[in-house]
């Protein structure tokens, strides 16, 4: 039987460079064709396939098998039609620190597994924090559990508190009321995909007790900002949580942070640097804008009272989770080699090809642009067709390994969405895409 070798240490470097070169091997003999495989999920069923066989049939080979296995049937995010979600691909220097965290495999509960992975986040989330205007901030697994945070911070101030969010805010919102026990979101009627803040202040003025506003910036179904500044003064009292899973990363962009005026005002805020940001997953940020101890806790073996004490990093209540990857090393080595501008920029170009597809669509003689976007999201629909009809032009597409566009429900009506996430992209790639969609 083959004894495997271990990563990690200096002997361990050698076999992870040869088993990565015979993984980027299968990936680039693998590659994939088109944005996405031909002929739906029956082209990639894998039910024959041994995956806990009695004898394994060595590292090289399964290696090698699965890796082409995997690229044959994955989306190719890199690829201009493939833009159906907020789901980019990773730049190449965050996927090598993603491969280093991993060979080394810091545990970030206590300090003793990670002593230089827990002083490189404690770094970055102060840097995040302050490009927030924030005090203090948390790496998370991205935007459901920092919209889990924002309601739990506010019930742990309140003690009680009833949520209060757009009707195009996030479904996590919803989930994360359930989840802590609160009463289910009152929903905020919206106007352009943004929340309308007269009718928030009716609402609000009708409630008995304290509310936790989410304000979401980058919606999932347009792109759509909400007007956070006239938010905040609408609710001074309420905790302000902006989701701004989606559009938080505008912040990087000095002619694009506008979109976000008053976030600084918010209590909290939560990010996904693996949308805008370009992160292998996941990649998510949370801040505050007060110092954070609600997920403070005590075990003896992780953060016991003497060893904070005597000077050891208490990590335990930095993460709703315990065992937890190194994701702040890829964010850093990435921040650290791009800087804000370079990260700001990849921004501004995503949002500037969505808006020159836009004028595409617009131009359309057979299609109908639903809004002007205010970051990377295009959607449209074609000119007389109903909604059962462009649900089959996305699946149709789909199919065929063509495209993969997005759907959103929007105004009663069933649109197509392009998410734009790739830096680079231009609006001419996408005519002849958009003329198939018209067809």
């Amino acid at each position: 039987m083959q004894v495997s070798m271990l990563a990690g240490g200096v002997a361990g470097t050698k076999p992870v460079r040869e088993l990565v070169t015979v993984a980027l091997d299968a990936m680039a003999a693998a590659v994939p064709a088109g944005p996405v495989p031909r002929g739906g999920p029956a082209a990639v069923v894998a039910a024959d396939l041994d995956l806990l066989p009695d004898v394994g049939i060595g590292e090289v080979p399964a290696l090698d098998q699965l890796s082409r296995l995997l690229v044959a049937g994955s989306v190719d995010p890199t690829h201009p039609w493939c833009a159906a979600h907020l789901h980019g691909p990773p730049l190449a220097v965050a996927a090598a620190a993603d491969l280093v965290a991993s060979i080394l495999n810091p545990s970030m509960d206590s300090w003793d597994q990670a002593p230089s992975a827990s002083e490189l986040e404690r770094v970055l989330t102060r840097a995040l924090a302050r490009l927030v205007g924030h005090d203090d901030a948390l790496i998370t697994s991205g935007g459901t559990e920092s919209n889990l945070l924002g309601l739990l911070m506010a019930r742990e101030r309140f003690g009680w508190v009833q949520p209060v969010c757009g009707r195009t805010a996030h479904h996590s919102v919803a989930r994360a009321a359930w989840l802590l026990g609160l009463p289910e979101p009152l929903l905020v009627d919206c106007e352009d995909g943004r929340l309308r803040v007269d009718h928030l202040t009716e609402l609000l003025a009708g409630l008995d007790g304290p509310a936790v506003v989410v304000a979401t910036a980058g919606t999932t179904d347009t792109g759509a900002v909400d007007p956070i500044a006239r938010i905040r003064a609408a609710a001074p009292d309420a905790w302000l949580h902006v989701d701004a899973a989606y559009g938080g990363a505008v912040l990087f962009s000095d002619r694009l942070a506008p979109l976000l005026d008053g976030v600084a005002d918010a209590d909290s805020v939560g990010m996904d640097l693996h949308k805008f940001g370009w992160q292998p997953i996941a990649a998510g940020v949370f801040t505050s804008r007060r110092p954070l101890s609600a997920l403070d806790v005590t075990a003896d073996y992780l953060n016991a009272a003497d060893d904070t004490e005597a000077g050891l990093p208490d990590l335990l209540g930095r993460s709703l989770r315990t065992s937890r990857r190194p994701d702040a090393f890829k964010i850093a080595v990435t921040l650290r080699a791009l800087g804000r501008q370079g990260i700001g920029l990849l921004v501004e170009q995503c949002c500037a090809a969505a808006a020159g597809v836009a004028d595409l669509v617009d131009a359309h003689p057979g299609l109908t642009l639903w809004a002007r976007p205010e970051l990377s999201t295009v959607v449209f629909r074609p000119v007389g067709a109903d909604d059962a009809e462009v649900a089959a032009i996305r699946r149709e597409l789909l199919d065929d390994g063509t495209a993969v566009l997005g759907r959103a429900a929007v105004d009663g009506r069933l649109w197509l969405k392009l998410t734009l996430l790739r830096p680079g992209a231009t609006a001419p790639e996408y005519a002849d895409l958009l003329d198939l969609v018209a067809s």
